[in-house]
């Protein structure tokens, strides 16, 4: 049964993208966006893609999202040929990279958050993405044997020198974040604008409840990622599995043994009960609700299909199904994974 009043129905043929500011800042971003993780230069051919990119930039995303680990740099390549090809206008789009893992080196120089590796990896991914600049540059992750201080710094440099637009972080803990404001604040620095956190209905710790202090004090916006909780939300796993799934690519049994549990698995069918009242498929579903949190600025999808980015571009329309008793719903099934409430 549909809830809701069917009259009053969104139309989720159409494809009306919305946008969000990118927390304090005066960036505007499509609330979603596409990434390339896992895709791009390794399960997806280029010309693919290429279909994917055009096909989000033709329904109003305006945010790729990329780093130099991701295919050890062949990502970025993909990207940046794809960008250079389509001619859209550089004030049509934004693109990002990521710096910490390096692009392949492991060696103590070609990895961290050092005032080295930040420069060079930054400009290694202007050359790969053909870029003049970056739109938003991330930490990927935080670094242990570098002073954040330095990072700061650095990161300012890149501003001033115009190659980055804004930088942010990665999986960073709320407290680091706050140290870095602290050290931009007393330096009279430009600090970190956005991180970029994993958020969906199995992971909400560090968006709801870790960060809930830095929405207000430093304006943090996000930029999350696993909004389908690496394909577990898709509905269409099971503990045996599909051998031709992303989930059971080589070299991801960490993140398949993480995610794929019979308990969640038994939250997603009851997910799932609630989607199919709504008329929904549990992926576009699962990516409206992200999006019902005003503190997220854009959702980063995956695809592999055109008809499957196709799908859950309907997001966007969809978030006006799921209403307050909707929500309530939602949140009795995965009342376990539940810390907080929004603010």
């Amino acid at each position: 049964m549909i809830v809701g009043n069917d009259e009053r129905r969104p139309d989720l043929r159409r494809m009306d993208m919305r946008y969000r500011r990118l927390g304090s800042s005066g960036l505007q971003v499509s609330e979603l966006s596409l990434g390339s993780w896992l895709t791009f230069g390794k399960l997806i051919t280029d010309d693919t893609a290429e279909a994917l990119m055009k096909l989000a930039y033709d329904n109003g995303i305006n945010f790729f999202d990329n780093a130099e680990i991701y295919s050890r740099g062949e990502s970025e390549r993909v990207m940046g040929r794809i960008l250079k090809k389509m001619e859209w206008p550089r004030d049509t789009w934004v693109v990002s990279s990521k710096v910490f893992f390096g692009a392949g080196g492991k060696l103590p120089t070609q990895v961290g958050l050092h005032r080295k590796h930040v420069m060079e990896a930054c400009h290694d991914a202007l050359d790969r993405l053909q870029v003049e600049h970056l739109d938003l540059y991330f930490c990927h992750r935080p670094d242990p044997n570098t002073p954040i201080a330095e990072t700061v710094w650095t990161m300012h440099s890149l501003i001033m020198q115009g190659k980055v637009m804004y930088w942010g972080t990665s999986e960073w803990s709320a407290k680091e974040i706050a140290e870095a404001h602290a050290v931009a604040e007393q330096h009279h620095l430009i600090g970190p604008v956005m991180e970029q956190p994993q958020y969906n209905l199995f992971h909400r710790g560090k968006v709801e409840k870790e960060f809930a202090p830095l929405y207000d004090t430093v304006g943090l916006g996000t930029t999350i990622w696993s909004p389908l909780a690496s394909g577990v939300l898709s509905g269409k796993h099971s503990l045996e599995g599909d051998a031709s799934s992303r989930l059971r690519a080589a070299g991801l049994d960490w993140l398949r043994e993480r995610e794929l549990t019979e308990a969640r698995l038994k939250k997603v069918d009851e997910l799932k009960a609630i989607a199919m009242g709504l008329d929904l498929p549990l992926p576009v579903f699962a990516i409206a609700w992200c999006l019902k949190n005003p503190r997220v600025s854009t959702v980063i999808l995956g695809a592999s299909k055109t008809t499957q980015l196709e799908e859950n571009l309907k997001a966007v329309v969809a978030q006006d199904l799921l209403t307050p008793e909707v929500m309530a719903r939602v949140e009795e099934v995965i009342a376990g994974e539940s810390l907080t409430t929004w603010s």
